[in-house]
């Protein structure tokens, strides 16, 4: 279950990283309007992958849960 929220999150950083290096790297020679949307949406991912990353899954126990139904 952990896995699967850090890959998420790591897949969303690596596409952030990809936009912005790639928004000022290449993109900007033919269009800077483009590269500078491009870093616009790379600026939105990261608080989206923090999301994503601490969402709660069905099958995950949290802290304010008890397994012990007597309490």
């Amino acid at each position: 279950m952990y896995a699967r929220r850090r890959r998420r999150y790591f897949a969303l950083m690596a596409v952030c990283l990809t936009l912005f290096v790639g928004a000022w790297s290449v993109v900007r020679f033919w269009s800077v309007p483009v590269a500078v949307g491009m870093c616009v949406v790379a600026m939105v991912i990261p608080p989206v992958a923090a999301i994503v990353g601490n969402k709660r899954e069905p099958d995950d126990s949290w802290w304010d849960e008890d397994d012990d139904p007597a309490r």
